[in-house]
Order: C-alpha cells, then structure tokens, then sequence
C-alpha cells in the first residue's frame, strides 16, 4: 500500500469517537519522529490519548484491546505503531 492511500490521525479519531463516544480525545501523528526507520515504509506512527467511561473497569491490557479492535477495519491500511494512553474518567 503507498503512504499517499495510509489512514491518517482525522480518520482515527472520528473512528475512535463513534466507537468510544470519549470525553477527551487527541490522536498525534508522530511519523515524522521515525523518518528512515524501517517501519515508516509499513504505516504511520500514531499516539492516542483517550478517556471514556468505557474503560471504567477495565484493566490497561483490555483497554488497549478495546482501541485496536475500534480501529480494527483501519490497521490494513497504514497503522505501523499505535502508542496509546487510555483512561477512564475517574482516573482523567
């Protein structure tokens, strides 16, 4: 897939909206931190930071797995590395 058809961090964040209806959320694209680095040729780099009620309960293993399967119809497309911060609102 060529980066000009990759996902990019607007697309991300409407999905994660719909998915999570968060009361914060910042999708950062950091590719320009990995410029040269191997991966970059696979996707793009991406740091989310969330806070939902659906995370209330939720162990940080099981919240991730919540993103990624959130975004699971846009990782073929050019979602290299995800670094995620997901919180529920007590812990925002």
């Amino acid at each position: 897939m060529k980066p000009e058809t990759w996902v990019n961090a607007a697309e991300i964040e409407q999905t994660l909206r719909e998915a999570l209806q968060p009361l914060s959320l910042s999708v950062r694209d950091d590719g320009h931190l990995h410029a040269g680095h191997a991966g970059a040729r696979e996707g793009g780099h991406y740091h989310v930071d969330v806070c939902s009620a659906r995370f209330t309960g939720l162990s940080a293993v099981a919240r991730h797995r919540l993103v990624y399967h959130s975004l699971a119809s846009l990782m073929p497309r050019g979602i290299h590395a995800l670094a995620i911060q997901a919180r529920s609102p007590e812990e925002a």
